[in-house]
C-alpha cells in the first residue's frame, strides 16, 4: 500500500458507523441508520448481519445507500450488525475497500472511521503472509485482531485491547466476532461514536441522528475508552479493563427536525429556518426583560482575557471575521482570528491573558481539537461555540456554548453560520454590559435580532426574482468574484465559499479595494462580479466606484445593497439592521445565490463532491 491508500477517513473525511445487537430488525436498523447519516459524505456502504453463529452476511456496494439497498435479499436478515459509510478521495472507491472489513480467516468483521498512522508498521511487523484484498489501514486492523485470537489464543476482548494499545492514530471501532454474534466490541480515540440505548437492545452510531428513529437515550464514549455492547447492556471500561460508570443523556432531536419535509434539499429548508433559529436563540439568552442570559462564569473569563482568539476552519472561520468587529466594540477586547489548521502546529506568540473561542458546527473538528489540547496543556480558558451538545470540543473546552440551530444536514453551512454570529452577539453584549461598555448598554440585542429575523424572511420572499438573476449571470460561467469592504468583505468571504463548494464555480472573495492591486487583472468580458455594499456612506462609495472599475473592463455585476445604501438597478436589497449584526442578513441573498447555482447546474445540492459534513481528522 502507498501512502494515501486508506479509508476516507485518511483524506479528512467524517464517514459513518452503525451497529445494532438484540433486535430481529437489525437489516432495516442499520440501513435507515446509514440514510440518515449520508449527509456526512461518501462513495460506498456496506454491512454485515449475523443471524446465528458463523452465519452472518456481508453486502458492500460502491455508489449511493439505493444501490446497496438494491443488492440486499431477504436472504439479509439477523438481530446483530455493523454497516459503514465511506468516501475516499485517494485510492479506488471499490468494493474491496468499502467496510466492513473481515479478518483472515472471516471469523471477524471491523467497520472503522480514523486512521491508524502506525498501519504499515503493524503489517510488517504482525502480518507477515496475510492476505488482504483492499488498501486499507482498516483491514490490517481487523487481521491484527483475529492474528491474536487465532494465532496468539487470546480470547477476543484481550485481543481487542491488545490491538488497542499498539495502534495508533484517530479511529472508531465497532467488531463482531461471527463465532459470538451477540456481542459488538466499540472502541474510539478522537472520532466520535455513540452509544443508542434502546429497549432490549442496544445500538451503536457516530451521530445520534443515526438512531433517533430507535431511541433518544444516548451515551457519550470518550477516548480511548472500550464498551462491550450487548442487547442488555453497555459496559465501559479503559484499555486496562477497569469500570467506568456513564450516566446517559436526551438527545433533544426529533425526527422532523432531520427530515427534508416538502423541501427538495436539506439546504434550502436549513436557509428558510434562520429567522426561527433568530427567535430561539433570543427565547434561550435573553429573559422576559431583555436580560442577556450567559453563564457568569464565561462572562468573567471573557472579562479578564486581555485578547479573544478565534480558531475556526471553513465556514466558521468566516464567522468569527463577520463577528470581530462586533466583539471588539461591544467589549473593548482586541480579537484575533486563526486557522486552527495552522494554529495546531505553528501557535503564534500569545497576549499575557489570552482566551480562546472556538467555533465548530459539529464541535469534532479534528484541527480545532488540536488547538485546544495545546490550550489546555498551557492553562488558557477556551470556549465552544457549537451546534452538538456533547461533542469532543464541548466536552474538553473550559465552557460551552449552543447554537440551538436544530441539525444541519446540508453539507454546505447556512443556519449554523448565522447562529454563531447571533450567539457571539449576546456573549459580547453580556460582557460589554459587565464591562459597563456604553455601546454594549445601549444596544437593545433583542429588538435588533428580532428585526434581523424579519429581514431574512423579507429575503426569503425574493426567491423566485434571486433565482431568475441567478440564472443570467452564473449558469454557464467558469470563475466569479465577490467584493465588499469591512464587514461586507467578510460576507463575501463566507458568499464564495459557499458558491464554491456546492456549484464548483472558482469564486474570490476579495476586499473591494484590493481587486486593483493586482487581481483584476482577471477581469475580462463576461466575468461574473457580486458586491455587497451595506450602511456606510463612505465605504460604500468606495465599493461603487469599484463596481465601476470592473463594469468599465467588461464584467458583469450583481449588487446586493442594503436598502439604507440601495440605489436604483441595485440586483437585491436587503432590509436596514444594525451594523453589528449586518452580517447575518447581508449573507443570506449569497446562500440563495449559492443554491440556486447549483440547482441549475444539475449538482446535488446537499451532497457535493469530495466534502463532508465535517472534518475529524487533521
Amino acid at each position: 500500500m502507498e501512502a494515501g491508500e486508506f479509508t476516507c477517513q485518511r483524506n479528512k473525511y467524517m464517514c459513518g458507523i452503525v451497529g445494532v445487537v438484540g433486535n430481529k430488525h437489525a437489516t432495516d436498523i442499520l440501513m435507515q441508520g446509514l440514510e440518515k447519516l449520508e449527509y456526512r459524505g461518501y462513495d460506498s456502504a456496506g454491512i454485515f448481519v449475523a443471524n446465528g453463529v458463523n452465519t452472518g452476511r456481508l453486502v458492500k456496494s460502491v455508489g449511493r445507500i439505493a444501490d446497496l439497498h438494491a443488492k440486499i435479499g431477504i436472504d439479509v436478515s439477523g438481530s446483530a450488525g455493523i454497516g459503514h459509510t465511506r468516501w475516499a478521495t485517494h485510492g479506488q472507491a471499490t468494493e474491496e475497500n468499502a467496510h466492513p472489513h473481515r479478518s483472515e480467516t472471516e471469523r471477524f468483521i471491523l467497520v472503522h472511521n480514523g486512521v491508524i498512522e502506525n498501519y504499515l508498521q503493524i503489517k510488517e511487523e504482525f502480518l507477515p503472509g496475510h492476505h488482504l484484498k483492499g488498501q486499507t489501514d482498516t483491514e490490517i486492523a481487523v487481521h491484527l485482531i483475529g492474528k491474536f485470537v487465532e494465532e496468539d489464543k487470546d480470547d477476543v476482548l484481550e485481543a481487542f485491547k491488545k490491538a488497542l494499545h499498539i495502534i495508533e492514530g484517530s479511529y472508531a471501532f465497532a467488531l463482531m466476532d461471527a463465532q459470538n454474534p451477540d456481542t459488538i466490541y466499540v472502541a474510539k480515540n478522537k472520532s466520535p461514536l455513540l452509544i443508542g440505548l434502546g429497549d432490549g437492545y442496544n445500538m451503536v452510531c457516530s451521530d445520534a441522528m443515526a438512531m433517533i428513529r430507535e431511541t433518544s437515550e444516548f451515551m457519550e464514549i470518550h477516548d480511548k475508552e472500550l464498551v462491550v455492547l450487548t442487547k442488555d447492556a453497555a459496559k465501559v471500561t479503559d484499555y486496562d479493563g477497569t469500570p467506568i460508570q456513564r450516566d446517559s443523556y436526551t438527545a433533544e432531536l426529533d425526527l422532523s427536525d432531520i427530515g427534508k419535509g416538502t423541501y427538495p434539499y436539506y439546504m434550502l429548508k436549513e436557509i428558510d429556518e434562520q429567522p426561527t433559529v433568530m427567535r430561539k436563540l433570543i427565547s434561550i439568552y435573553a429573559d422576559s426583560d431583555n436580560k442577556m442570559v450567559i453563564d457568569p462564569a464565561i462572562v468573567k473569563s471573557v472579562q479578564e482575557a486581555d485578547r479573544i482568539y478565534i480558531l475556526a476552519a471553513g465556514t466558521s472561520y468566516n464567522a468569527g471575521f463577520a463577528s470581530k468587529s462586533m466583539i471588539e466594540q461591544l467589549t473593548d477586547t482586541p480579537v484575533e482570528l486563526g486557522v486552527a489548521s495552522e494554529w495546531g502546529y505553528n501557535m503564534p506568540l500569545l497576549s499575557k491573558k489570552p482566551m480562546f473561542i472556538l467555533l465548530s458546527q459539529s464541535g469534532e473538528t479534528a484541527d480545532s481539537r488540536q488547538v485546544l489540547v495545546k490550550a489546555n496543556a498551557m492553562g488558557i480558558p477556551s470556549l465552544t461555540v457549537t451546534n452538538v451538545p456533547g461533542s469532543t470540543l464541548s466536552r474538553e473546552a473550559t465552557y460551552t456554548m449552543l447554537l440551538h440551530a436544530g441539525p444541519e444536514i446540508a453539507v454546505a453551512s447556512t443556519k449554523a453560520y448565522t447562529a454563531q454570529v447571533a450567539a457571539l452577539a449576546f456573549l459580547s453584549k453580556a460582557v460589554g454590559e459587565a464591562n459597563g461598555k456604553k455601546e454594549a448598554l445601549t444596544f437593545d440585542l433583542v429588538r435588533e435580532l428580532s428585526l434581523v429575523a424579519q429581514s431574512i424572511e423579507a429575503t426569503l420572499s425574493k426567491k423566485d426574482s434571486i433565482a431568475e438573476k441567478v440564472e443570467k449571470l452564473l449558469s454557464t460561467t467558469r470563475n466569479a468574484f465577490y467584493i465588499g469592504r469591512g464587514n461586507d468583505y467578510y460576507v463575501a468571504m463566507e458568499a464564495s465559499l459557499k458558491l464554491k463548494e456546492i456549484s464548483y464555480i472558482q469564486c474570490e472573495g476579495f476586499a473591494a479595494g484590493e481587486l486593483k492591486h493586482g487581481t483584476i487583472s482577471l477581469i475580462e468580458e463576461g466575468t461574473p462580479v457580486l458586491a455587497l455594499i451595506s450602511d456606510n456612506k463612505v465605504v460604500s462609495a468606495h465599493t461603487r466606484g469599484n463596481v465601476q472599475e470592473v463594469a468599465a473592463r467588461g464584467a458583469n455585476v450583481l449588487i446586493v445593497a442594503e436598502e439604507n445604501a440601495a440605489k436604483d438597478g441595485d440586483d437585491i436589497v436587503v432590509n436596514q439592521v444594525h451594523p453589528y449584526l449586518s452580517s447575518i442578513s447581508m449573507v443570506i441573498p449569497t446562500q440563495l445565490i449559492a443554491y440556486y447555482a447549483s440547482l441549475q447546474r444539475g449538482l446535488d445540492v446537499d451532497k457535493p463532491r469530495n466534502l463532508a459534513k465535517a472534518v475529524t481528522v487533521e
